[in-house]
């Protein structure tokens, strides 16, 4: 196999012009707009809340139009995986998160520390976290909110 190019430069000159321009994220969104969220969809991720793979609970706990209730009831899921879903996951909602900060996984109450939508007094509370990784994401975290726009 040759890495020769066969384009001349008139050919990727055009190629250039023709390029599409970059979108902004908005203007990506309006062209690919998501379907609107039906009962059936809502059926189908309570199906899937209890399937026994974890990995499918997972896509569950990740989705933005998962029910509050269905977000509480994965927050209690054996797997650590799955908690860490519902704990990142920027739909879920404070209660929840609230819970999920005294989680006995590091790595669940790490995604809550850099969940922008955790309440202040759970991150208070995983400020003075037994494990240091998580102590140091909510310092990077507040870290974050110092920088200036742009920076």
């Amino acid at each position: 196999m040759s890495c020769i190019r066969f384009n001349t430069p008139a050919q990727r000159e055009a190629m250039r012009r023709a390029a599409p321009t970059m979108l902004t994220a908005e203007e990506a969104a309006a062209l690919h707009p998501m379907p609107p969220v039906t009962e059936s969809k809502i059926r189908r991720l309570r199906v899937l809340a209890l399937d026994a793979n974890p990995k499918i609970r997972e896509s569950v706990a990740s989705s933005y139009n998962t029910p509050a209730d269905l977000f509480a009831t994965l927050a209690h899921d054996p797997d650590d995986g799955v908690r860490s879903c519902v704990a990142r996951n920027e739909a879920t909602p404070c209660d929840v998160l609230r819970e999920l900060s005294r989680d006995s996984s590091e790595m669940v109450r790490g995604w809550v520390a850099v969940n922008y939508f955790v309440p202040e007094d759970a991150m208070a509370r995983l400020a003075d976290d037994e494990s240091a990784t998580v102590r140091s994401l909510v310092k990077w975290k507040a870290s974050l909110a110092d920088q200036p726009a742009g920076a």
